[in-house]
């Protein structure tokens, strides 16, 4: 799992019908790359979030048919990029 922000979604409407009708989102890992995730969790721009990768993000999505290698697995309630540290959210 990797800790990414959110950047905005990613509306296709012509997709593969793999994905379903799945959220997408742009998001952006510490080194400043640019990745495309399912969203199982509505996700808003600026948010911080985890992501699980490779095949356990299609159980992830709650519909193992769902062509993903990256889904969103939860919003993180605080998260400060530059020390690496969480905490509750007040």
């Amino acid at each position: 799992m990797d800790i990414m922000q959110v950047v905005k979604p990613l509306v296709c409407t012509c997709r593969h019908e793999g994905l379903l009708q799945s959220s997408l989102r742009v998001l952006r890992d510490s080194s400043g790359k640019f990745q495309v995730a399912v969203d199982s969790c509505s996700s808003r721009p600026g948010n911080w979030v985890y992501v699980v990768s490779g095949s356990a993000a299609r159980y992830a999505t709650g519909e193992f048919a769902t062509l993903t290698d990256l889904t969103v697995g939860g919003i993180i309630d605080f998260w400060e990029e530059e020390s690496g540290q969480t905490e509750q959210a007040v």
